[in-house]
């Protein structure tokens, strides 16, 4: 008899570094030149980060309540089938899909090439050039061959790869760690950085820019909710998912505010801001520059290397058994259900969605996936807080191994904000929004052909695995 279900094989701490392995990629490193451009104000940009924080914990909270009730494998994809229906769970499955998490290892594994070029310059061609950067076609080919290589590694077994998250992960803390101390300590350093700008908005522009730059902070913070993916894996599922969620949240937002904060120390908001006008260099790269000069510079290269190889690994490893649960209820195709003999992984979940990132890849810009995913993944991060209140209301009575303190505050202001943000987003960037819509709902034909063909598998004829 075929195998249809995965071993528990990530322990707690497994957990909780996968939960920071996915989410310490890029955006620490590269997103404060475009909030600084936008901002001109450092107590303005590090009081995005600590809301955006805050805002992603409160997000983590409601998914934690919501994957100790029903752990398993896909996350919200779970969790969504429950509480509004196939159609819902379907969109979100086939959202992460076209635009959230396939995006996702498209944007990482470009800040990955764009990283090892600044250490080891790529030959360079006029082909599919953007301006004057004419590296951007070898750019492309290598974080091509890095999709391809991670999913061979993810294609081998999860133990492996989670495994590797962690021992990379905790050298890259180590480092950054490390990086903060430099800064503050460095005489190059001024607290006259932080003082209150002129340039900063006010009004309705600070309003505005202020949801403009958090895209850039939450972009950060994308992949804290990846662990709730790994359910069916997960040991002791409704114990350790919650607490890796709230501690590695926690974790990486008092990290960021210190980076950041040595960031501002070390250079003022308009030479950051201004770094954003030159696509070819990286904020936290040109700070270690100005600390210890070309030696610091290749060290700080060297660990976004590492933290964007690292997180574009997790986010393959995670995601991609959103559509190994898709498949399973019938609602994807069958093959992505399938299991390996011998590496028990999901291997062809695991290669549709590297597929589909190298699609991504070749047709964007990393600032163009990033906006275009973090648009999208807010509308659902909504219905999960709704969904929290939702199960409330309907299944009161219903275990709950880990419950939501500050309830209904907080879904509400997190979900209020959510819709806020999106709001905003197509209000600015109305064509970007439109066509991360068009992506999510290209999947309404595909969800009626499975119903029509009634390929939908019965709840009750699924096997769920045990939870232990």
């Amino acid at each position: 008899m075929e195998n249809t279900t995965l071993k528990r094989s990530v322990t707690r701490s497994a957990a909780i570094f996968l939960v920071i392995s996915a989410v310490v990629g890029s955006g620490v490193f590269k997103k404060i030149a475009p909030m600084a451009e936008t901002l001109h104000s450092p107590v303005f940009i590090l009081l995005c980060w600590a809301v955006a924080g805050l805002l992603s914990l409160a997000g983590a909270l409601c998914t934690a309540e919501l994957a100790s009730m029903m752990p398993g494998s896909g996350g919200e994809f779970v969790y969504f089938k429950r509480i509004y229906g196939r159609f819902f769970a379907f969109l979100y499955g086939w959202g992460n899909l076209t635009v959230m998490k396939s995006a996702t290892v498209a944007a990482l594994a470009y800040i990955f090439a764009q990283s090892f070029n600044a250490l080891v310059p790529l030959p360079q061609t006029d082909f599919l050039s953007a301006g004057a950067d004419h590296s951007a076609f070898a750019i492309k080919v290598l974080a091509t061959l890095l999709v391809l290589f991670l999913s061979f590694i993810n294609y081998r077994g999860v133990t492996f790869s989670a495994n590797l998250s962690r021992y990379l992960i905790i050298g890259i803390i180590l480092v950054m760690i490390g990086f903060v101390f430099s800064a503050l300590g460095s005489q190059k350093g001024e607290t006259a950085h932080f003082a209150p700008s002129t340039l900063a908005p006010t009004g309705w522009a600070l309003f505005t820019a202020f949801f403009g730059a958090s895209l850039s902070a939450f972009w950060g913070y994308e992949g804290w909710n990846n662990i709730g993916y790994l359910g069916e894996e997960v040991k002791e599922p409704q114990k350790n998912i919650p607490r890796a969620l709230i501690t590695g949240t926690l974790f990486v937002m008092f990290l960021y505010l210190a980076v950041n904060a040595a960031y501002l120390y070390v250079l003022p908001v308009q030479d950051l801001a201004a770094i954003n006008q030159e696509p070819s260099k990286i904020a936290a790269v040109e700070v270690a520059g100005v600390i210890t000069g070309p030696a610091g510079a290749i060290v700080l290269s060297t660990l976004i290397l590492l933290s964007t190889f690292n997180c574009t690994n997790t986010t393959i490893l995670t995601s991609s058994r959103i559509f190994y649960a898709m498949s399973r209820d019938g609602l994807f195709l069958k093959s992505t259900g399938k299991i390996h003999h011998k590496y028990q992984t999901p291997f062809n979940a695991i290669l549709m969605q590297g597929v589909w990132a190298l699609v991504l890849l070749w047709w964007g810009s990393f600032d163009q996936l990033t906006d275009l995913l973090i648009f999208a993944a807010f509308i659902f991060y909504a219905a999960t807080a709704l969904g929290v209140i939702i199960m409330r209301v309907k299944s009161p009575e219903a275990p709950r191994p880990y419950k939501l303190n500050g309830y209904p505050f907080l879904p509400v202001i997190f979900a209020l904000f959510c819709v806020s943000l999106v709001v905003v987003t197509v209000i600015q960037t109305p064509l970007q929004s439109l066509i991360g819509l068009l992506l999510i709902f290209s999947g309404v034909p595909v969800y009626w052909y499975y119903k029509q063909k009634k390929l939908f598998v019965p709840l009750e004829e699924r096997h769920v695995p045990p939870i232990n």
